[in-house]
C-alpha cells in the first residue's frame, strides 16, 4: 500500500454514520449548551439539598435542635428543590428544540436530494420506502440530540463534581466509587454494539414492510381477481410479524443493558453502605473510616446514588444513540445517492435573451445501467406554438419532455426554455389524491378563489359534471382518482392546467386508454388551451392531437428522423 494510500486510509471516519451525526449537530450548539448549563445546575442544586438534608437529620439526632433553630437550612433545601426543578425543566425543553431542530434541516436535506434527484433517478426507489426514511427514520434522530448527547457531557462532569465532595469527606468512599464507575460505561458499550446492529436491521425492516404493504394494497383488485387476497393477506402478515421480532429483540437488549447497569450501581451503592455503617458502628479503623461522623456518613450515602444516577441515565437513553446511528445509515445511503452530473448548458435563459419557448442544441442523454436514449438532437419551439411529438414507443418521446421539464438533466448540448412561472405536466396517470375536488385542484393553485375552480372546470369540460355532482367543490374523491372515470380524470388533471400559471405545458400521451367520446372532449379541452397562447408539446400515438398540432416532429432511437441525412422531419398534417 502507498503513503498516500495509507493516509487516506487515515483520513475516512472510522465510523460514518458518527461523524454525519455529528456533523448535523452544527445548528444546535447554543441549545446544547443550555440543555448542559441546565444539567449542571441540578446537579449543583442535587448537592445543596443532599447536604442540606444531611445537616438537619444531624443536628435533629445529635444535637437536638428544633425546627426554630434548622429554619435557615430548611428554607435552603426548599429553594434548592424548586430550582433543581427549574433547572430540569430548562434541560428538557432545550433538550427538546435540539431534536425538532435536527429532524427539520434533515428532512430539508432530505426533500431537497430529492427534488435534486427528480422522479427519473427516484423511479427505482419505492415510495413507501422514501416516506418512511423521511418520518420514521428522521424520527429516530429526536432522542440522541434531545436526550442522549446532553447526557454525555453531564455523565463525565457531575460525577466528578460529586467524586470531588465524597474525595473531600472521606477518600476511601471516593475509592470505592471510582473502582465501580467504569463498570457501567464498559457494559454498556458492549450492549449498544449489538443494539446499534439490530436497530439497523429493524429499520431495513419496517422499509421493506411499508412497500410490501402498499404494494399489496395498491394491488388488491388484481390480487382478488386471481384469487389471491388471502395469500397476500399472509405475506403481509409473515412480514409484519418478522417486524415484530425484530422489535422484540431489540426491546430486550434494551431492557437486558437496563438491568445489567441497575445491578451494578445497586451493588456499588450497597458496597459504600456497608462501609460507612461499620465505619460509623467502628468496626473498621483503616484510613479516614475512624473519622466518619453521621453528618459525613449520611451525605456521603446520600450522594452514592446520585453519583450513578447521571450514568444510569445515559444508558436509558443509550438506546436512543442505537436508533439514531441506525437511522442515520439508511439516511446517509439516500444523501450520498450521486445527482446526474452534466456538462450541459443552463437550463433557463435569462429573460429576453431568447424568443423560442424551448430551444436544444446537440442535446445527448443518456440514463443509468441504460445506452444513449436520446440526441444528438437539436430542436426550436417558438411560443404559442403546439408541437405533437411522435414515434414508436422507445423512441424517446417521453425523455424529451422529462429533459424539458428539468426531471433530468443532458449529458450534452444545452438546454434553454424561456423563463415562466412554472412548467406545467400532464401525462396518461395524472396524480389525484384522496381528498375533496377543491383540494385535488387547489395542488397547483392554493389561493385560487371558489369561482376560479369552476371556470377552469368549464375550461377542461368537467362543468356538467360539477353541476351534476351533489357535493360540488367538496365533492370527496379516492387515491389516484376512485370517484371519477379515465376520462373525468385526464379533464380534472387538464383543470388543473388552465389554473396554473405555466406558459408552457408538456404532455404525454395524454388520451392513451381513453374512449373515442372522451378523447375528443380531451382534445377540446387542449384546443381551448392552446387558444390562451399558452405553448403545448404533447408526446401522441394519436390521429386527433397530431391534427390540432402546427407541427408533428418524429422521433426514432432518440433522434428527429426522416429520410437518410437529414436530421429531423416534420410530418404532414392531412
Amino acid at each position: 500500500m502507498s503513503r498516500g494510500s495509507r493516509s487516506g486510509a487515515r483520513s475516512r471516519p472510522r465510523n460514518p454514520s458518527r461523524a454525519w451525526l455529528e456533523a448535523q449537530a452544527t445548528a444546535i450548539r447554543p441549545w446544547h449548551r443550555r440543555a448542559l448549563g441546565c444539567g449542571l445546575i441540578v446537579a449543583v442544586a442535587t448537592l445543596v439539598q443532599m447536604g442540606g438534608l444531611a445537616w438537619i437529620v444531624a443536628h435533629a439526632v445529635i444535637a437536638g435542635q428544633g425546627i426554630a433553630e434548622l429554619w435557615p437550612v430548611l428554607l435552603v433545601v426548599g429553594l434548592a428543590l424548586v430550582l433543581r426543578a427549574a433547572a430540569q425543566w430548562g434541560q428538557e425543553v432545550s433538550g427538546q428544540a435540539c431534536g425538532l431542530t435536527v429532524k427539520r434541516e434533515v428532512r430539508a436535506q432530505l426533500l431537497a436530494k430529492l427534488h435534486a434527484l427528480g422522479p427519473v433517478c427516484l423511479a427505482s426507489r419505492h415510495s413507501a420506502g422514501i416516506a418512511s426514511q423521511l418520518v420514521d427514520q428522521v424520527e429516530s434522530l429526536e432522542g440522541y440530540y434531545a436526550r442522549f448527547r446532553p447526557q454525555v457531557m453531564l455523565a463525565l462532569l457531575v460525577p466528578l463534581l460529586y467524586l470531588a465532595v465524597v474525595l473531600w469527606l472521606n477518600w476511601l468512599a471516593a475509592i470505592w466509587l471510582l473502582i465501580a464507575a467504569p463498570l457501567i460505561p464498559l457494559f454498556m458499550a458492549l450492549i449498544g454494539m449489538g443494539a446499534q446492529r439490530l436497530n439497523e436491521a429493524q429499520f431495513r425492516a419496517v422499509t421493506r414492510l411499508s412497500g410490501h404493504f402498499l404494494d399489496r394494497v395498491r394491488g388488491i383488485t388484481t390480487l382478488q381477481l386471481f384469487g389471491l387476497g388471502e395469500r397476500a393477506t399472509a405475506e403481509v402478515s409473515d412480514v409484519a410479524h418478522d417486524y415484530r421480532r425484530r422489535s422484540m429483540r431489540t426491546l430486550r437488549v434494551a431492557f437486558l443493558s437496563s438491568a445489567v447497569l441497575e445491578f451494578f450501581a445497586a451493588v456499588s451503592v450497597a458496597v459504600v453502605a456497608i462501609y460507612i455503617g461499620l465505619g460509623l458502628l467502628g468496626y473498621i479503623d483503616y484510613g479516614p473510616a475512624g473519622e466518619l461522623d453521621l453528618f459525613s456518613g449520611l451525605f456521603i450515602l446520600l450522594l452514592a446514588p446520585e453519583f450513578f444516577q447521571p450514568l444510569r441515565t445515559l444508558s436509558q437513553h443509550y438506546h436512543d444513540r442505537a436508533s439514531a446511528l441506525g437511522a442515520a445509515e439508511g439516511l446517509m445511503a439516500l444523501l450520498d445517492e450521486p445527482v446526474p452530473e452534466t456538462d450541459s448548458a443552463s437550463a433557463q435563459a435569462p429573460s429576453g435573451a431568447m424568443t423560442a419557448a424551448v430551444e436544444l442544441e446537440a442535446v445527448e442523454l443518456s440514463h443509468v445501467g441504460r445506452q444513449r436514449v436520446l440526441g444528438p438532437l437539436s430542436l426550436r419551439v417558438e411560443s404559442g406554438e403546439v408541437v405533437a411529438l411522435v414515434g414508436p414507443s422507445g423512441s424517446g418521446k417521453s425523455s424529451l419532455l422529462q429533459l424539458i421539464a428539468g426531471f433530468v438533466a443532458a449529458d450534452r448540448g444545452r438546454v434553454a426554455v424561456t423563463p415562466g412561472p412554472a412548467i406545467a405536466w400532464l401525462d396518461q396517470r395524472p396524480l389525484i389524491i384522496q381528498g375533496t375536488l377543491a383540494e385535488n385542484l387547489r395542488l397547483v393553485a392554493p389561493t385560487a378563489s371558489d369561482a376560479a375552480l369552476r371556470s377552469a372546470l368549464e375550461e377542461a369540460g368537467l362543468g356538467a359534471w360539477l353541476r351534476a355532482a351533489k357535493g360540488g367543490l367538496d365533492t370527496p374523491l379516492g387515491e389516484r382518482g376512485v370517484g371519477l372515470s379515465g376520462g373525468e380524470g385526464q379533464r380534472l388533471a387538464l383543470a388543473r392546467v388552465f389554473l396554473s400559471p405555466a406558459r408552457l405545458v408538456l404532455l404525454d400521451e395524454p388520451t392513451a386508454a381513453l374512449d373515442p367520446e372522451t378523447e375528443r372532449a380531451v382534445v377540446t379541452a387542449l384546443q381551448r388551451l392552446a387558444a390562451t397562447g399558452r405553448t403545448l408539446l404533447v408526446a401522441t400515438h394519436h390521429p386527433a392531437l397530431m391534427a390540432m398540432a402546427d407541427r408533428v416532429l418524429a422521433l426514432d432511437g432518440g433522434r428527429l428522423v426522416s429520410a437518410p441525412g437529414t436530421l429531423w422531419q416534420e410530418v404532414p398534417i392531412s
